[in-house]
């Protein structure tokens, strides 16, 4: 019998618009879960906002979070296998940041797990709403004055702002730094985009391929919408996409399937569970 891992991007893909897991999504899940299905996430989100959100979904499968740079156990709730940046190429990315009249979140992972986020206290009008949602997370802390403690210790470097000055940085960063960049436009505003640098080789798709591998899955079939999902989802047996996924991740997924606001991916995972 083909065992199936089932992975899902979160924002725009597993949440519905209102970035929530609806009360059925959540019910399917949690119910196949306990059947035997093999079903977790993959998202640029930390734990710290990717936990709360999954709380009734009873997922029993590390999640890949931070696109990748580690995995998450829900039963234990602590990172597995972080991938830290290099303290040089660390500097030399701020730096570049610097050079363009910019600077971005920075993601140290201390030893306790706690996540520390740090960043001056200028923010931009897409950094004030991005702190604003996340500044009273339990397993997140910013702090707005300060630097990392320890730059080996940095798992993310992160940023939003205007669309056109982030890819221009982007762009550049892929030129003259090593770091793995990702840079795709924001699913609710298209005139803003994100950037996110992690260690060389880290995105979703090495990160499943490891996942795969430890659950001895040997069909992986993942659910996307955005840039930053193309690479899981070329590295999967079956790619799907959600119907308001951008034309590019529908046009290379295998298969289109219904909204996101529309239960689709709980839906298709049990059509496909129990058809195997």
């Amino acid at each position: 019998m083909t065992k199936t891992l089932y992975i899902s991007d979160l924002d725009g893909t597993l949440l519905n618009s209102s970035s929530r897991v609806s009360p059925e999504t959540a019910k399917l899940i949690s119910g196949l879960g306990k059947r035997g299905a093999m079903i977790t996430v993959a998202t640029a989100r930390t734990a710290a906002t990717a936990d709360p959100l999954l709380k009734d979904c009873d997922i029993r499968i590390p999640a890949v979070v931070t696109t990748g740079a580690a995995l998450w156990d829900f039963d234990r709730r602590r990172y597995i296998d972080p991938v830290f940046i290099d303290g040089e190429e660390y500097r030399r990315i701020i730096a570049l940041f610097r050079s363009e009249g910019y600077m971005s979140f920075v993601y140290e992972l201390q030893p306790d797990g706690m996540m520390r986020v740090f960043h001056t206290p200028q923010l931009n009008a897409a950094e004030q709403l991005f702190y604003e949602q996340r500044k009273d997370l339990h397993l997140k802390h910013f702090q707005l004055n300060g630097v990392p403690a320890d730059a080996d210790r940095v798992m993310l470097i992160f940023g939003t702002g205007p669309r056109q000055m982030i890819e221009r940085i982007a762009a550049r960063l892929r030129e003259d730094c090593d770091c793995s960049v990702s840079c795709y436009p924001d699913i609710f505003n298209p005139e803003v985009a994100l950037i996110e640098l992690f260690a060389p080789g880290v995105n979703k798709a090495a990160a499943i391929r490891r996942l795969a591998a430890q659950t001895g899955a040997d069909r992986v079939v993942v659910f996307g919408d955005n840039l930053n999902d193309l690479p899981m989802m070329r590295e999967a047996d079956l790619s799907v996409a959600v119907a308001n996924a951008l034309p590019e991740v529908r046009a290379e997924a295998k298969l289109v399937i219904g909204g996101n606001d529309d239960n689709a991916v709980a839906r298709f995972i049990e059509y496909d569970f129990e058809k195997a």
